[in-house]
């Protein structure tokens, strides 16, 4: 390895001892090899460490901070990080073998680029494939007239220059479960945007996740989010108020709900398997019975596939 590799893949890790092996042997796969792997250990209490230490590779390098948060554990990496070009990936995702050649390809062949994500194949818990992601928008274009409505990247399949990022601040503490989106808002005037038109990762759902369904935030989460990605920044005190609502919800039957709800969602809408939709509607009620949504969409799965889609289209953001 050269004392100063190219990329560096940086990846948080929080108790991830169930999965973080298949994603390192993912990484160490890449057939472009110039790289080094920087995982930052945010205060694992489970076998975590014992797993990274497993792998006997010098471009692996391990940090250890105390549980901060992954913006935070983040933003340690990139302190650490040699490379000029970042790929961000997480401990429970998967990469397919060329991701890193065909990205930081495109960057080098396309220096007004300062950003480049991709496609991604979603997985459940136990790599069964869920459906294909496809992008909001691929052209810089395209990206910025959807940027403030939706976020247009998959963070642990995005990778970017490390400079354009720490000129921005880099990533924002206080915009939990949507640092990387607010991030992407401050960088839109140091260079161009784009998403690569094939899967580069598997993302994995995972009930254990910080990320949920949005819709099972509430509306005072979403209000708050959309009101600081508009503003491009984030006090304090709204960081605390999201922290919050966070913490509140931060329960086992919450975050299986919504992992059982949007896992029916997609059966539903993405690849039209209303048997399993149905079962994983049926585990969400079971888990989070108060949740009326679930029972129409429940309901729904019996409806012929064409007016599924059709209602999916009228409003793809409520079904």
């Amino acid at each position: 390895m050269k004392i100063t590799p190219n990329i560096t893949v940086l990846m948080p890790a929080y108790n991830a001892e169930k999965y973080i092996g298949e994603a390192i042997t993912s990484v160490l796969q890449q057939t472009y090899t110039d790289f080094e792997l920087v995982i930052v250990n945010d205060g694992s209490t489970d076998g975590t460490v014992a797993i990274i230490n497993s792998f006997n590779d010098e471009r692996i390098v391990l940090i250890n901070q105390s549980n901060r948060g992954v913006a935070d554990a983040l933003n340690t990496g990139l302190k650490y990080a040699r490379a000029p070009y970042i790929a961000r990936f997480d401990a429970d995702d998967i990469c397919y073998p060329y991701r890193l050649e065909k990205q930081i390809r495109f960057l080098q062949d396309n220096p007004e680029y300062i950003l480049v994500g991709s496609e991604a194949k979603y997985i459940l818990e136990n790599g069964d494939f869920l459906f294909d992601f496809h992008c909001i928008a691929y052209s810089h274009e395209q990206i910025m007239a959807k940027l403030y409505f939706y976020c247009p990247f998959v963070h642990p399949a995005v990778m970017y220059k490390k400079a354009a990022v720490l000129n921005a601040g880099g990533y924002p503490t206080h915009a939990h479960n949507f640092e990387d989106y607010l991030l992407w808002t401050n960088l839109v005037n140091q260079g161009l945007f784009c998403n690569l038109t094939e899967p580069l990762i598997k993302y994995r759902l995972n009930s254990s996740s910080v990320t949920i369904d949005e819709k099972w935030r509430g509306r005072r989460f979403r209000e708050l989010k959309r009101g600081i990605v508009l503003r491009g920044s984030i006090t304090a005190a709204e960081g605390n108020e999201l922290l919050a609502i966070i913490r509140d919800q931060d329960v086992r039957k919450i975050k299986e709900g919504a992992y059982n709800s949007l896992c029916g969602k997609k059966f539903l809408t993405a690849n039209h398997q209303p048997e399993r939709a149905r079962n994983y509607f049926n585990k969400a009620i079971k888990i989070y019975p108060l949740r009326f949504e679930n029972y129409l969409l429940y309901l729904l799965s019996y409806f012929p596939e064409s007016i599924i889609t059709w209602l999916h289209k009228l409003s793809p953001n409520r079904l």
